[in-house]
């Protein structure tokens, strides 16, 4: 028997109106299931997929989680950070100015120079970070970027992220001159004076700012890392320290009586610590190299590589640098200026 004829059975004992009416009606709907138009069919199951689900899913900030890479660069005013954009656009660049309340990203405060634009960064981004963060100055070319040339764009673009994916935190410098294997003794160094400025130095404010900034971690006898505050981090690695933590890390730097210099260079010789490094963090350079630029089977001591990188004479390269060298002749460069 079929629906419709139950119908009519059980509406034949009602008045005939009213039983011609609920027969007719029944029809309408059948025929309206069997031959609705295909697009709303889709709408149906447009309004069926944006039911709530019993699984509450994760909150997604387009502009930042579903990246792979951030680049986040700190900088100032008169600095050219057009480079960064033009070379690394898919690493949606971050560029905070830090003496420019009007820039699109700034910091509360012009103080321990990179420290705290990357502090800002790790506490404004703390739910939305993508894959991987990269945190860099914003000049292309500086004496300390671990590259034949000094040059930045030649050192991002080889840098392995699936080794970063592996270990979590990455310096971008691998040479050890300046940093490694040993740079602070927090308990000898402790209450040192520059000589030239007889205010307190980095090494001697570390142990204080130690036990300040990690309450209840043992200051280690020994601290090492090769300079310069330019390194790689993931998000799972930052996100085993609770946001509050960098906000801690920030209020104390907003705070300290230390100077501009002064409180970033403790910062320098921290963040591979806080990122779950040993307190001397000096990988061989044959390792650094390979893993974390991809240049491998070249000669090297554990403390450099043949062709990788030299100290420079002086901490500000010269004027046309990269094609004019120190001694003011022109230099084979081998890289690209556009």
């Amino acid at each position: 028997m079929t629906s419709t004829s139950i119908v009519t059975m059980h509406a034949q004992r009602l008045p005939w109106r009213i039983a011609l009416g609920i027969t007719l009606s029944f029809s309408l709907l059948v025929l309206l299931y069997l031959y609705q138009p295909q697009e709303y069919l889709q709408l149906g199951n447009y309004f069926s997929s944006q039911q709530p689900s019993s699984k509450v899913q994760p909150e997604v900030h387009p502009s930042h989680a579903s990246h792979k890479v951030e680049l986040v660069v700190a900088s100032t005013k008169k600095e050219d950070t057009a480079w960064v954009s033009k070379h690394f656009p898919d690493w949606h660049p971050q560029i905070y100015v830090v003496n420019d309340n009007n820039a699109t990203l700034t910091v509360p405060k012009n103080k321990g120079r990179e420290a705290m634009v990357y502090l800002t960064y790790l506490i404004e981004n703390y739910d939305k970070l993508p894959d991987n963060v990269v945190f860099i100055h914003a000049s292309r070319f500086a004496w300390h970027n671990d590259d034949p040339d000094f040059d930045a764009v030649p050192t991002l673009r080889n840098l392995q992220f699936g080794h970063l994916e592996e270990v979590g935190y990455v310096n971008l410098r691998c040479v050890w001159v300046i940093g490694c294997p040993y740079e602070i003794h927090p308990f000898r160094d402790d209450g040192h004076h520059d000589e030239e400025s007889e205010v307190l130095s980095a090494k001697g404010a570390y142990k204080q700012a130690f036990e300040v900034l990690l309450p209840g971690v043992p200051v280690p006898e020994l601290v090492a890392v090769s300079c310069c505050s330019q390194f790689a981090v993931t998000r799972q690695k930052i996100q085993t320290r609770p946001r509050s933590d960098y906000e801690h890390y920030r209020d104390w730097l907003l705070e300290t009586p230390l100077g501009d210099d002064v409180s970033g260079r403790v910062l320098e010789f921290l963040w591979h610590i806080l990122f779950g490094q040993e307190a001397v963090f000096c990988p061989s350079a044959e390792a650094c190299y390979c893993k974390v630029f991809g240049h491998c089977n070249i000669n090297c001591t554990d403390s450099a590589c043949d062709g990788r990188y030299a100290l420079p004479k002086y901490s500000q390269l010269p004027d046309g640098w990269p094609l004019i060298g120190f001694d003011g002749e022109q230099r084979n460069y081998t890289g690209s200026l556009e």
